[in-house]
């Protein structure tokens, strides 16, 4: 039933990310394309001093996105629709990343203020208040909560669990007691504690990777141009139409919007956390964060399994990681190994804490002052999900993210589509006072 559910969420899903994203294209002026813009806004500071600022967003966003998706979620696409699909994965990267934009904008617009400079937004408040559908606007916050809790911080760390048996025949209820211990540290610190430690654990784990990617591939640059040739060839394989060209394509969407998260509205959970005034500021700053996600992490990620001898083993239960960690392995040796666990172990805990974080931010849209007593309670919940994901079956903790993902895209896109002049009004404006400038 989860099978049949999957295939038709998705189908459905599927057509609306990329009608939506052609459309935003176009009524944006191809906006995703802005490479100057995107730095310029990173790098510009805001007047406003305290709260979270746009490089602290951006690299939690960027912990959302660069999590077991990037690395374990790349080699099931491979694993299961082939090397085509990492060709639809880039394609909907650049065409979604245009949503990413227009769901941070609407954002910023309906944040409000939660404690001091920090404020709290996202999809349930542009659909409730900016659509007036108040009650489509809580089944998308009951959704993320549902999704986090129920999926996205399992398999985080599920995957860190199947890393480290790579490694170590450690028990999984071992790697669970820690990783409940060490998330709890910081999950009780509230959002500047969790926004400080991925701005510090994503940059340098970013660089760290791309850098031990880069030396990979110029060691077996040989066979990198074949192997770019070899995506776009099998991407556009039609024989047999089902088992062919559309499981690369519906795979390489579903890991795409897996790994970045553009279309389900979490990335503008975070963004309207800034203490920016500019929401097409914010814009630009997100459309960057899915390109360093997709484009440079999920390509670096997807070479280094191609060239090495992943198609020669067979996995059982598989979870993703397995195969990243073989391929580090073949190139590397127990250095390799080192490596990936160090970063599945980094990437993923970081994925953990924002999730927690999109789930406490929803939890406060049911309520103008939440009750000290309910926070903690969902720390507890948390808590025990991280250690449940350790022990957990993978194959089911995947499909089950699947569908929540599925969901959470339909009814955000809805939400964009109907607030796009409010969208577009924002450019209109801020391309208004550059010219002033």
């Amino acid at each position: 039933m989860i099978d049949i559910l999957n295939r038709i969420l998705w189908a459905i899903a599927t057509v609306l990310i990329i009608t939506t994203s052609i459309y935003f294209t176009f009524h944006l002026k191809f906006i995703q394309f802005h490479l100057r813009e995107m730095f310029h806004n990173l790098l510009h500071k805001s007047k406003v001093k305290d709260g979270i600022s746009s490089f602290q967003v951006l690299m939690m966003t960027l912990a959302g996105r660069i999590g077991v998706g990037s690395i374990a979620g790349i080699a099931l696409a491979i694993y299961i629709g082939g090397i085509g699909s990492i060709f639809w994965l880039w394609i909907t990267a650049i065409l979604s990343s245009v949503l990413a934009y227009a769901e941070t904008v609407l954002g910023m617009i309906y944040k409000k203020r939660d404690t001091g400079f920090i404020y709290k937004g996202g999809p349930a408040y542009y659909i409730s208040n900016g659509l007036g559908k108040k009650n489509l606007g809580k089944l998308y916050a009951i959704l993320i909560i549902v999704c986090y809790i129920g999926g996205f911080i399992g398999i985080q760390s599920n995957t860190i669990t199947k890393s480290i048996q790579e490694i170590r025949p450690v028990g999984p209820h071992i790697v669970g007691v820690v990783m409940v211990v060490v998330t709890l540290v910081i999950i009780f610190g509230g959002v500047k504690k969790i926004s400080s430690v991925t701005g510090k654990i994503v940059p340098v784990m970013t660089l760290a990777y791309l850098g031990l990617a880069s030396y990979i591939m110029v060691v077996n640059w040989s066979q990198i141009p074949s192997l770019f040739f070899n995506i776009c060839k099998e991407a556009f394989h039609f024989r047999p139409f089902l088992t062919g060209f559309l499981t690369s394509f519906i795979v390489g969407i579903q890991r795409g919007i897996f790994s970045n998260e553009a279309g389900l509205g979490t990335g503008s959970i975070a963004a309207s956390t800034s203490n920016s005034d500019s929401p097409t500021e914010q814009g630009y700053i997100q459309i960057l964060g899915i390109y360093i996600t997709s484009l440079l992490i999920c390509t670096a990620t997807a070479l280094i399994i191609l060239t090495s001898d992943y198609s020669l083993y067979t996995f059982t239960d598989v979870n993703g990681i397995e195969i990243t960690q073989m391929a580090f392995q073949y190139h590397l040796g127990s250095v390799g190994n080192a490596f990936i666990f160090s970063s599945i172990l980094l990437f993923a805990f970081s994925t953990i804490l924002t999730g927690y974080y999109y789930v406490e931010s929803s939890l406060k849209f049911f309520f103008d002052k939440i009750h000290p007593i309910l926070l903690i309670l969902l720390k507890v919940i948390t808590l025990f999900v991280v250690y449940l994901g350790c022990i957990m079956s993978s194959t089911f903790l995947w499909k089950l993210v699947d569908v929540l993902v599925a969901l959470l895209a339909i009814i955000n896109i809805y939400g964009l589509f109907y607030l796009r002049d409010e969208v577009k009004q924002e450019l209109f404006i801020y391309n208004m006072k550059k010219r002033k400038h």
